[in-house]
Protein backbone atom coordinates (compact mmCIF):
# COMPACT_ATOMS: atom_id res chain seq x y z
CA UNK A 1 0.00 0.00 0.00
CA UNK A 2 1.76 3.35 -0.83
CA UNK A 3 2.21 5.87 1.29
CA UNK A 4 -0.49 8.93 1.54
CA UNK A 5 0.30 12.18 -0.24
CA UNK A 6 1.79 14.96 1.86
CA UNK A 7 -0.57 17.63 0.52
CA UNK A 8 -4.30 17.13 -0.51
CA UNK A 9 -6.49 19.58 -2.47
CA UNK A 10 -9.74 20.39 -1.62
CA UNK A 11 -12.59 22.58 -2.64
CA UNK A 12 -13.32 25.31 -0.26
CA UNK A 13 -15.72 28.86 -0.22
CA UNK A 14 -13.97 32.08 0.55
CA UNK A 15 -15.73 34.59 1.73
CA UNK A 16 -15.53 38.44 1.42
CA UNK A 17 -17.87 41.39 1.66
CA UNK A 18 -20.87 41.20 -0.54
CA UNK A 19 -19.03 37.44 -2.48
CA UNK A 20 -18.45 34.45 -2.56
CA UNK A 21 -15.80 32.32 -4.83
CA UNK A 22 -15.45 28.59 -5.21
CA UNK A 23 -11.65 27.93 -4.46
CA UNK A 24 -9.28 24.92 -4.09
CA UNK A 25 -6.65 24.72 -1.19
CA UNK A 26 -3.73 22.55 -0.81
CA UNK A 27 -3.56 21.48 2.81
CA UNK A 28 -1.16 19.28 4.28
CA UNK A 29 -1.15 15.81 5.38
CA UNK A 30 -1.01 14.59 8.90
CA UNK A 31 -0.51 10.99 9.50
CA UNK A 32 -0.04 9.07 12.68
CA UNK A 33 3.38 7.63 12.34
CA UNK A 34 4.26 4.72 14.42
CA UNK A 35 7.82 4.40 15.99
CA UNK A 36 8.36 0.35 16.12
CA UNK A 37 11.09 -1.23 17.35
CA UNK A 38 11.65 -4.63 17.33
CA UNK A 39 7.68 -4.89 17.05
CA UNK A 40 7.15 -2.80 19.64
CA UNK A 41 5.18 0.51 19.30
CA UNK A 42 7.67 3.04 21.39
CA UNK A 43 5.87 6.05 20.77
CA UNK A 44 3.41 7.46 17.94
CA UNK A 45 3.68 11.19 16.45
CA UNK A 46 1.38 12.70 13.96
CA UNK A 47 3.73 14.18 11.55
CA UNK A 48 3.76 14.96 7.45
CA UNK A 49 4.08 11.72 5.96
CA UNK A 50 7.49 12.20 3.74
CA UNK A 51 10.67 11.63 4.43
CA UNK A 52 9.85 9.06 7.07
CA UNK A 53 12.94 6.86 6.84
CA UNK A 54 14.62 10.46 7.60
CA UNK A 55 12.36 10.90 10.59
CA UNK A 56 12.76 7.67 12.20
CA UNK A 57 16.86 8.11 12.39
CA UNK A 58 16.73 11.88 13.46
CA UNK A 59 13.73 10.30 16.24
CA UNK A 60 16.01 7.59 17.25
CA UNK A 61 18.92 9.52 17.82
CA UNK A 62 17.41 12.70 19.27
CA UNK A 63 15.60 10.22 21.86
CA UNK A 64 18.95 8.23 22.71
CA UNK A 65 17.49 4.90 21.35
CA UNK A 66 19.95 5.04 19.46
CA UNK A 67 23.75 7.29 19.25
CA UNK A 68 24.59 6.68 15.31
CA UNK A 69 22.37 5.96 12.27
CA UNK A 70 24.51 2.48 12.09
CA UNK A 71 23.16 1.04 14.87
CA UNK A 72 19.68 0.64 13.07
CA UNK A 73 20.20 -2.61 11.29
CA UNK A 74 17.21 -2.39 9.06
CA UNK A 75 14.28 0.16 8.28
CA UNK A 76 10.98 -0.22 6.50
CA UNK A 77 8.42 2.71 6.83
CA UNK A 78 4.86 0.93 6.03
CA UNK A 79 1.52 1.86 5.62
CA UNK A 80 -1.99 1.30 7.52
CA UNK A 81 -5.20 1.68 7.21
CA UNK A 82 -4.71 3.89 10.36
CA UNK A 83 -1.10 5.07 9.61
CA UNK A 84 2.32 4.86 9.44
CA UNK A 85 5.15 2.30 10.73
CA UNK A 86 8.94 3.48 10.57
CA UNK A 87 9.05 -0.45 11.75
CA UNK A 88 13.42 -0.36 12.93
CA UNK A 89 15.28 -3.32 14.54
CA UNK A 90 18.66 -2.22 16.23
CA UNK A 91 22.06 -3.55 16.95
CA UNK A 92 21.74 -6.21 19.57
CA UNK A 93 23.31 -3.76 22.58
CA UNK A 94 20.88 -1.19 21.44
CA UNK A 95 18.02 -3.53 21.55
CA UNK A 96 18.76 -4.55 25.31
CA UNK A 97 18.98 -0.96 26.20
CA UNK A 98 15.95 -0.21 25.20
CA UNK A 99 14.53 -3.62 26.33
CA UNK A 100 15.93 -2.36 29.80
CA UNK A 101 14.55 1.48 29.44
CA UNK A 102 10.79 -0.16 28.46
CA UNK A 103 11.32 -2.22 31.79
CA UNK A 104 11.94 0.15 33.86
CA UNK A 105 9.16 2.53 32.68
CA UNK A 106 7.08 0.10 33.38
CA UNK A 107 7.26 0.42 36.89
CA UNK A 108 4.21 0.33 39.33
CA UNK A 109 1.64 3.38 39.19
CA UNK A 110 -0.41 5.15 41.63
CA UNK A 111 2.39 7.39 43.80
CA UNK A 112 4.03 10.44 43.44
CA UNK A 113 7.31 10.20 42.43
CA UNK A 114 6.69 7.55 39.87
CA UNK A 115 6.52 9.57 36.99
CA UNK A 116 10.21 11.34 38.14
CA UNK A 117 12.23 9.49 35.42
CA UNK A 118 10.16 11.13 32.72
CA UNK A 119 10.42 14.78 34.70
CA UNK A 120 14.29 14.03 34.65
CA UNK A 121 14.12 12.95 31.06
CA UNK A 122 12.33 16.56 30.16
CA UNK A 123 15.38 18.55 31.76
CA UNK A 124 18.11 15.87 31.10
CA UNK A 125 21.84 17.05 31.19
CA UNK A 126 22.81 18.34 27.82
CA UNK A 127 26.50 18.14 26.31
CA UNK A 128 28.70 20.70 26.07
CA UNK A 129 29.31 22.34 22.63
CA UNK A 130 31.14 25.76 24.10
CA UNK A 131 33.79 25.18 21.90
CA UNK A 132 31.56 23.75 18.89
CA UNK A 133 30.71 25.36 15.75
CA UNK A 134 31.85 27.97 13.17
CA UNK A 135 31.84 32.08 13.37
CA UNK A 136 29.29 33.35 11.57
CA UNK A 137 29.27 37.65 10.27
CA UNK A 138 26.14 39.32 11.02
CA UNK A 139 25.18 39.21 7.47
CA UNK A 140 24.85 35.07 7.60
CA UNK A 141 22.69 35.28 10.27
CA UNK A 142 20.74 38.06 9.47
CA UNK A 143 19.68 36.13 5.91
CA UNK A 144 19.75 32.75 7.30
CA UNK A 145 15.78 32.69 7.20
CA UNK A 146 15.88 33.89 3.91
CA UNK A 147 17.79 31.33 2.44
CA UNK A 148 15.80 28.94 4.21
CA UNK A 149 12.96 30.02 2.10
CA UNK A 150 14.22 28.59 -1.30
CA UNK A 151 13.59 25.09 0.47
CA UNK A 152 10.05 24.96 1.40
CA UNK A 153 7.98 23.72 -1.46
CA UNK A 154 5.16 22.05 1.18
CA UNK A 155 5.12 25.33 2.67
CA UNK A 156 4.47 27.25 -0.63
CA UNK A 157 1.92 25.19 -1.29
CA UNK A 158 0.19 24.88 2.12
CA UNK A 159 1.56 27.86 4.26
CA UNK A 160 0.94 25.53 7.02
CA UNK A 161 3.84 23.40 7.39
CA UNK A 162 7.71 24.69 9.51
CA UNK A 163 11.07 23.65 7.92
CA UNK A 164 14.15 22.91 9.53
CA UNK A 165 17.44 23.70 7.51
CA UNK A 166 21.54 23.19 8.46
CA UNK A 167 23.71 25.99 7.33
CA UNK A 168 27.48 25.82 5.82
CA UNK A 169 29.42 28.82 6.34
CA UNK A 170 29.93 30.10 2.78
CA UNK A 171 27.35 28.06 1.05
CA UNK A 172 24.13 29.08 3.13
CA UNK A 173 21.21 25.96 3.45
CA UNK A 174 22.45 23.15 2.24
CA UNK A 175 19.42 20.49 3.47
CA UNK A 176 16.53 20.99 4.59
CA UNK A 177 13.32 19.01 5.43
CA UNK A 178 9.51 19.84 6.41
CA UNK A 179 6.43 18.92 8.76
CA UNK A 180 3.64 20.47 10.44
CA UNK A 181 5.58 19.76 13.93
CA UNK A 182 8.73 21.58 14.31
CA UNK A 183 10.35 18.76 16.21
CA UNK A 184 9.49 16.55 13.54
CA UNK A 185 10.87 18.61 10.57
CA UNK A 186 13.98 18.93 12.94
CA UNK A 187 13.99 15.26 13.83
CA UNK A 188 14.07 14.82 9.88
CA UNK A 189 16.84 16.82 9.30
CA UNK A 190 19.22 15.33 11.95
CA UNK A 191 18.09 12.04 10.75
CA UNK A 192 18.76 13.15 7.00
CA UNK A 193 22.52 14.40 7.99
CA UNK A 194 23.17 11.04 9.86
CA UNK A 195 22.11 9.25 6.66
CA UNK A 196 24.76 11.46 4.60
CA UNK A 197 27.15 12.01 6.51
CA UNK A 198 27.37 15.65 7.56
CA UNK A 199 27.87 16.66 10.65
CA UNK A 200 26.00 19.24 12.72
CA UNK A 201 29.30 21.04 14.49
CA UNK A 202 30.22 21.52 11.30
CA UNK A 203 27.19 24.51 10.73
CA UNK A 204 23.94 25.95 11.96
CA UNK A 205 20.38 24.71 12.57
CA UNK A 206 18.12 27.33 11.12
CA UNK A 207 14.75 26.91 12.15
CA UNK A 208 11.20 28.39 10.61
CA UNK A 209 9.44 28.37 14.47
CA UNK A 210 9.94 29.28 17.97
CA UNK A 211 12.61 27.83 19.82
CA UNK A 212 11.20 25.28 23.08
CA UNK A 213 12.59 23.45 25.28
CA UNK A 214 13.01 20.36 22.84
CA UNK A 215 14.26 22.59 19.94
CA UNK A 216 17.13 23.42 21.90
CA UNK A 217 18.04 19.62 23.35
CA UNK A 218 17.67 18.04 19.72
CA UNK A 219 20.16 21.00 18.56
CA UNK A 220 22.27 20.28 21.83
CA UNK A 221 22.50 16.00 21.27
CA UNK A 222 22.66 16.48 17.48
CA UNK A 223 25.95 18.94 18.31
CA UNK A 224 25.02 21.47 16.64
CA UNK A 225 26.23 25.12 18.41
CA UNK A 226 24.37 27.45 16.64
CA UNK A 227 20.65 27.78 16.07
CA UNK A 228 18.94 30.46 14.32
CA UNK A 229 15.39 31.04 14.32
CA UNK A 230 12.42 33.09 13.27
CA UNK A 231 10.64 33.55 15.98
CA UNK A 232 11.40 33.42 20.03
CA UNK A 233 12.55 31.29 22.09
CA UNK A 234 10.85 30.29 25.49
CA UNK A 235 12.68 31.51 28.99
CA UNK A 236 13.22 27.70 29.57
CA UNK A 237 14.61 27.28 26.34
CA UNK A 238 16.94 30.26 26.37
CA UNK A 239 18.13 29.11 30.10
CA UNK A 240 19.18 25.34 28.39
CA UNK A 241 20.84 27.07 25.49
CA UNK A 242 23.03 29.58 27.68
CA UNK A 243 24.25 25.81 29.88
CA UNK A 244 24.52 23.95 26.62
CA UNK A 245 27.00 26.40 25.08
CA UNK A 246 24.78 27.04 22.36
CA UNK A 247 24.49 30.57 20.76
CA UNK A 248 21.41 31.46 19.95
CA UNK A 249 19.94 33.68 17.66
CA UNK A 250 16.33 34.59 17.12
CA UNK A 251 13.55 37.04 15.46
CA UNK A 252 15.62 36.80 12.50
CA UNK A 253 13.91 38.08 9.81
CA UNK A 254 14.90 41.02 6.97
CA UNK A 255 18.51 42.73 8.06
CA UNK A 256 18.02 42.05 12.05
CA UNK A 257 18.15 39.39 14.66
CA UNK A 258 18.17 39.17 18.41
CA UNK A 259 21.69 37.52 19.81
CA UNK A 260 20.49 36.17 23.54
CA UNK A 261 23.11 33.51 23.98
CA UNK A 262 27.42 32.92 23.79
CA UNK A 263 28.12 35.70 21.64
CA UNK A 264 31.56 34.36 20.80
CA UNK A 265 30.35 32.77 17.53
CA UNK A 266 29.18 36.30 16.04
CA UNK A 267 31.84 38.34 14.33
CA UNK A 268 30.35 41.61 14.95
CA UNK A 269 30.74 43.65 11.84
CA UNK A 270 29.47 46.90 13.89
CA UNK A 271 30.23 48.36 17.60
CA UNK A 272 27.74 48.51 20.53
CA UNK A 273 25.76 51.55 19.84
CA UNK A 274 23.91 52.51 23.24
Amino acid sequence: MPLPPPVRSVDATHHRPGSRLAVTRALPEETPVAMVYGGTTQAVMMATPADLEDFAVGFSLTEGIVTAADQIDRLEVMDHARGVEAQMWLAGDRAEALAARRRFMAGPVGCGLCGIDSLDEATRALPDLSGVGPVLDAGQVAAATDDLRGWQPLHDQTRAVHAAGFLLPGQGIVLAREDVGRHNALDKLIGAMARQGIEARQGVFVLTSRVSVEMVQKCAIAGAGLLIAVSAPTAHALRLAQDAGITLAAFARGEGFDLFSHPQRLDAEVSDVA
